[in-house]
């Protein structure tokens, strides 16, 4: 008799009459009633999130899906400009952008917020934590992930809006409270004065919601995939790709 094969998941299942998500009967119980943020965070936590949670969120993912012209709406315009046949692999060459300079700073924020009170243990005072960590960056020639900006010298605006939801709802932890005592304090190290990015705190708010570190980059890219969505729509209602070629390969310029 041939060995029965079994490949068990938590996340779902169908067969000829039913779909199962969750646990969930997915027609009967969760179309029309479950919010796709509320299942987004739902699948990756393996819990159902309260409404405070679900707003903060959303919000992160409202705060991440665009910001202008970066190099993923570029990269996802132009690849849309070369293979239009081809929307899937537009949106891919968007998110495939998403590292240390865009969206990736949201899980790198998070890691080492987190790694900064795994070591630090019971946290009394967060800027003596926070300079210690800025201090032990700059010595090692490390940045430290969440300050500056390329556009927002002076405040993102993102940033205040998200601490301000978290504290809200009762979800303003120490991933935050770090975050912010870095803010703070970073000018004696640095010397000088860097606003605290929205990736960055979106990265400390989804710490704070007890989201695994090792997944933030991906709730990063899965906002930024509504926004790439929207620069593909736009590209074929009011195309720029053709310009924006234009203009790199007419200026270029040959040097040996």
């Amino acid at each position: 008799m041939a060995e029965e094969l079994s490949f068990p998941t938590g996340i779902g299942t169908s067969d000829p009459t039913t779909i199962s998500l969750l646990g969930q009967d997915l027609a009967a119980d969760l179309m029309g009633t479950v919010g796709f943020g509320e299942l987004a965070y739902w699948l990756v936590a393996g819990r159902r999130p309260t409404s405070g949670e679900v707003r903060v969120f959303e919000a992160v993912l409202v705060a991440l899906a665009d910001h202008g012209f970066t190099p993923t709406a570029i990269a996802a315009r132009l690849t849309y400009l070369s293979a239009p046949e081809s929307l899937q692999g537009a949106l891919a060459a968007g998110l495939l952008g998403g590292g240390s300079r865009f969206l990736g700073v949201t899980e790198d924020c998070g890691r080492f917020l987190a790694d900064t009170l795994a070591q630090a243990g019971e946290v009394t005072d967060y800027d003596a934590v926070a300079l210690d960590a800025v201090t032990r960056a700059k010595r090692e020639r490390r940045l430290v992930p969440g300050l500056g900006h390329p556009v927002h010298k002076e405040q993102d605006p993102r940033t205040p809006v998200l601490i301000r939801i978290a504290t809200e709802e009762g979800l303003h932890g120490p991933h935050l409270r770090l975050f912010k005592a870095i803010g703070r304090v970073h000018p004696r190290v640095l010397g000088r004065t860097l606003p605290l990015n929205g990736a960055g705190v979106c990265g400390a708010a989804l710490a704070d919601l007890g989201l695994p570190v090792e997944m933030l980059r991906g709730f990063a890219l899965l906002a930024r995939a509504a926004g790439l969505l929207g620069h593909l729509a736009e590209e074929r209602r009011r195309p720029l790709g053709m310009d924006i070629y234009r203009t790199v390969d007419r200026n270029a310029v040959y040097e040996p």
